[in-house]
This record gives C-alpha cells, sequence and structure tokens, in this order.
C-alpha cells in the first residue's frame, strides 16, 4: 500500500520555459551585455552627477538662506521691522525645522510652500522659531534639467553603444556564419568549398581568432581533399589495372577441362569482375562526374521488371489502384538501386522479400535480423558486413551514391516486427494541364 501511495503522489516537475531560439545567438548576447552596461554605467554617472550638482546647489542656497537669517535675527534683536518673507513662527514653515528651531537650534530645509519649492531657514528666538525663506525655484528646475540632460544623453549613449556594438559584432557572426556554411558543405561533399578569408591571404595582416578558425577549415579542407582524391585514384587505377588480367584469366578459365575445379575458377573469377565493375563504379561516383538521363517512367512495371530479373523469391506489391505512378528518373540506375537492394535482401536478410511500391517510394523489406545499428547511424561503409554473411558492403554503397545521382532518396530502417526495410523516395513526375504545356513543335525537316 506505500508503494502505491507513494507513487501516486508522485510530484510533477515544473515545466521550464523555453525561451525563442534567437536568445541563443551571439548578437542577441551581445546586444544584452551591451545594453545592461551602458545602463549600469549610465546609471552610475547619472547618480554621481546628480549628487554632485544638487549638493552645490542646494549648498548655494543654504549658504543665500543662512545669510539672510543672520540679517533678520539682528533685525529682531534691535527690535526693528523684519524683512518681507520673514517672521516669528511663520505660517507654511515646516513641522521639523520649527522643532528645531525651538529647542535651541538652528536650521534649513526645503519644502514645498504655495505650490513652490521653498528654502527655508530658522534659528531660536525666545522660545520660538524665527525664520525666513527664499526662492528654490530656479535651483530645482536646474536639477531637473540636469536629470532629464542625464537621462536623454544616457539613452542617446545607449542606442550610439548598440547601433556601434551590433555593427561590429555582426561583421564577426557574419563571417562565422560563412565559415559554419562552408562547414556545412563539405561535410555535404563539396570539398572545393573554402572560406578564403581576406585576413588569412594576407600574413602581414594581423588575424582574428575568427580568421584564425577560417584558415583552419581551409587548411583541413584541402588536406582532406588531397587525401581523397588520392584514395579515389588509387582505387580507381587499381580497378581499371585489374580488368585485363582478370579478362585474360576468364578467358583461361573458360578453356579449363569440365569439372569442379573448373566452376570454382570461373565462379571467383566472376565474383573478381563484379568487384572490379563495383570499385570502379564507387570511384566514378567519388569522383561526381556521373551524368544523369532523366526520362519519365511508369514506376510499377519498371519494379516489377527488376524484380523478375533479381530471380525468384521476390514478392511485388502494388498498393493502391488510382491511376498509374509515373516517375522523373534515370531507368538505368534506378534500376541498379532496386537490383542491389533486392540483392542485399536476399543475401543478408530471410524470406520473405517483398518489394512494395506506393506511390512514388519503392519499399524492399526482409524478414531476417534488420540492419545493424551502425548501418541505421551513419549509412552502409564499404567492405564492412556483420554476421559471418558474403559480400563487400558496396551494393548499398552504390545504391546511396547511384540514388543521390538520380535526386532520390533512399533510407534505412528495421521494422518493427523484424527485419530490414530500405525506402526509396523518388521525385514524382507531375502532368500539367494542356493550358499550362508548351505547345509541341512540329517537325520542320523536309
Amino acid at each position: 500500500m506505500s508503494g502505491r501511495r507513494t507513487g501516486a503522489t508522485r510530484s510533477r516537475r515544473p515545466r521550464r520555459l523555453r525561451l525563442p531560439a534567437w536568445t541563443a545567438t551571439l548578437t542577441w548576447k551581445s546586444a544584452v551585455f551591451i545594453t545592461v552596461m551602458c545602463c549600469v554605467l549610465a546609471a552610475l554617472l547619472g547618480v554621481l552627477v546628480h549628487t554632485a550638482v544638487t549638493r552645490q546647489t542646494v549648498g548655494h542656497a543654504r549658504e543665500k538662506a543662512l545669510a539672510r537669517l543672520e540679517d533678520v535675527t539682528a533685525a529682531y534683536e534691535a527690535g526693528g521691522a523684519l524683512p518681507p518673507r520673514s517672521g516669528i513662527d511663520p505660517p507654511g514653515l515646516p513641522e521639523p525645522l520649527r522643532a528645531l528651531a525651538a529647542g535651541g537650534e538652528r536650521g534649513t530645509m526645503v519644502a514645498d510652500h504655495r505650490g513652490r519649492p521653498t528654502m527655508w531657514a530658522a534659528a531660536p528666538a525666545d522660545g520660538h522659531a524665527l525664520a525666513t525663506q527664499i526662492d528654490y525655484s530656479q535651483s530645482a528646475r536646474v536639477i531637473n534639467g540636469m536629470d532629464g540632460a542625464i537621462v536623454g544623453s544616457s539613452l542617446l549613449a545607449i542606442g550610439a553603444t548598440l547601433l556601434v556594438g551590433a555593427f561590429s559584432v555582426t561583421r564577426v557572426t557574419r563571417r562565422l556564419h560563412q565559415t559554419a556554411r562552408v562547414a556545412r558543405r563539405i561535410g555535404a561533399g563539396d570539398l572545393d568549398a573554402r572560406v578564403n578569408d581576406p585576413r588569412t591571404a594576407d600574413p602581414s595582416r594581423r588575424q582574428d581568432e575568427v580568421a584564425i578558425v577560417a584558415g583552419a577549415l581551409d587548411t583541413m579542407a584541402s588536406t582532406l581533399q588531397r587525401k581523397l582524391v588520392a584514395e579515389q585514384r588509387f582505387t580507381a587505377d587499381v580497378a581499371h589495372e585489374l580488368r585485363t588480367p582478370l579478362t585474360g584469366l576468364s578467358a583461361a578459365a573458360e578453356l579449363l577441362p569440365p569439372g569442379r575445379p573448373s566452376e570454382l575458377v570461373q565462379d571467383r573469377v566472376r565474383a573478381m569482375r563484379a568487384l572490379t565493375e563495383d570499385l570502379l563504379e564507387i570511384s566514378r561516383l567519388d569522383a561526381r562526374t556521373e551524368q544523369v538521363d532523366l526520362d519519365v517512367h511508369e514506376l510499377a512495371p519498371l519494379a516489377e521488371r527488376v524484380a523478375r530479373a533479381s530471380g525468384p523469391g521476390t514478392e511485388v506489391r502494388v498498393a493502391g489502384d488510382g491511376p498509374p505512378v509515373r516517375v522523373e528518373t534515370d531507368k538505368r540506375r534506378l534500376e541498379r538501386v532496386l537490383g542491389n537492394l533486392i540483392a542485399n535482401a536476399h543475401r543478408h536478410g530471410r524470406p520473405p522479400v517483398v518489394l512494395t511500391v506506393d506511390g512514388p517510394v519503392v519499399t524492399v523489406r526482409d524478414h531476417g535480423e534488420g540492419f545493424p545499428d551502425y548501418l541505421l547511424a551513419g549509412g552502409p561503409q564499404r567492405f564492412r558486413t556483420e554476421g559471418g554473411t558474403k559480400g563487400h558492403g558496396l551494393g548499398l554503397t552504390i545504391a546511396v551514391g547511384q540514388a543521390e545521382v538520380m535526386g532520390a532518396g533512399l533510407a534505412f530502417e528495421n521494422a518493427p516486427d523484424g527485419g530490414a526495410v530500405a525506402r526509396l523516395t523518388l521525385p514524382e513526375y507531375v502532368h500539367l494541364d494542356h493550358d499550362d504545356e508548351e505547345p509541341p513543335h512540329s517537325p520542320t525537316g523536309m
């Protein structure tokens, strides 16, 4: 019972407030930092200036009020008439100042009198307060005007600093974004992409951190390109050089007397020739020199022909009863991709192998153990297979390369109930209305 009660009363964690994505940018953080620092600096300077000017203004008015109080005190002690705006316990005298004077001390105080700022000065006089007042309006206007000037100048300074800071930070972030775009292009296979930061081209110029990063990225891309080109050239040269001796070996194997040894030799020769052709094809795909020959084809009949040509044991399913789906693709490359996917399913999976056509999507599925984790995470790798099965890991690599050349998407996943699933998505051909199409050109030849 206690376990159930504990589970029932489990408290929910409060949901954290998710800020917009743009608040994580360097520009936003720099703007906030500059604004906060400018506000703090403006407030500090404003307080210092306000305090200094107010102290000076109040001190000058206090000295003036005390000097007038001395004249009033002298007139009071001489028994003469008191100057204007002076008197014993005059109306409007602040109570704290009245109590201070009644206690035998002199003092000054600023207070509103009849809606105007007034500087009062009071001294003791026979148990009463002898007080005088002077107009403090001009001094108050000076202080208020100074406060307004401080606020206005602070806002202008903050705005100007933000503009200059945003301009400087934007120049840095623009260069960082350019470096990131080049890095993504290199990751996508464009090894000719370079940042070419002007600061790295001139060694005499002082380089900042962004230029150092850009230069390091360009150096890495150049080194990587040289190594990959060398590997591609080596693979292509080896595969090309193997063609001639393999052709002679194949011809010599056919001259052997019939028997089991002859069959083994011919089988191995065919395997080596197929491997050589695969290596040549991969080298062409790596060099990105393949030219695609696009045309419009009905997908279902083409997929059925590939399945039949791949041998028995492949079930073909066409989803939907609508009009036939046509795709714009390279027929030869599509047949190559589907043939490799079906061959891989038969070689590494278990029957039944099912090819399904659903719109512009072709799915090849087996019912074996599924694709290994490394393939799902990073795609097929050359010369890597698992589970003791035969093969060189080149079939799926070629399928991925040919799909990319055709502009199709090839994804690998495992079915929830077991089995490997390869899904090829082709660009569907959309037939335009006759009004939108250009009129056919009539032949002009004679």
